[in-house]
């Protein structure tokens, strides 16, 4: 009978912890390239077409935090703050560079998304890789997760580049508490 109680305890405590960990939902969002949710903290995605602001307001997120550089094929920052401003949703361009990521960036990041108001927020880059990196960072130094699980998730919103995932635990190893 006491195998029977701990086997059940051992089940339940399973089942808990499953339930527990973050889900990403991947879904077709029209002007929005790669969207993946987790719960309805964040939304990693890839590039973003004009008129996606109004959208992405009323799926409930508090901030668009864009982390393409300017230079890049397709990326109109200017007209992407405009048209947030317009819709009502806060606006924030971090630019960081994929090929030569830099560590200050990853510190801003950390910064602004532990700003009152910024969370839950719409992170996107060119294909969402960058925005899963940065998360993955924020997952381990601020929520505490450990390394597997922050990259398991950042995996499944979009993390395919070795650099950055390489660049995000190397960040991790050296800010870690």
């Amino acid at each position: 009978m006491k195998r029977v109680l701990l086997s059940l305890a051992a089940i339940a405590i399973g089942v808990s912890i499953a339930a527990a960990q973050s889900q990403v939902k991947k879904s077709t969002v029209e002007g929005i390239t790669n969207f993946a949710q987790v719960e309805t903290t964040v939304a990693c995605a890839g590039a973003v077409k004009p008129g996606s602001a109004a959208r992405i307001k009323n799926m409930g997120f508090a901030s668009i935090i864009n982390l393409r550089l300017p230079t890049e094929q397709g990326a109109d920052i200017d007209a992407e703050a405009a048209e947030a401003k317009q819709a009502g949703i806060t606006f924030v361009h971090i630019p960081f560079n994929g090929g030569m990521p830099d560590p200050a960036v990853a510190d801003h990041f950390l910064k602004v998304i532990m700003e009152p108001g910024i969370q839950p927020a719409f992170i996107h880059c060119a294909s969402g890789n960058r925005a899963a990196a940065m998360w993955m960072i924020k997952r381990v130094l601020i929520d505490k997760w450990d390394n597997d699980r922050a990259i398991e998730e950042a995996t499944q919103l979009g993390l395919t580049s070795s650099a950055l995932k390489t660049f995000a635990l190397d960040y991790i190893q050296v800010h870690k508490k």
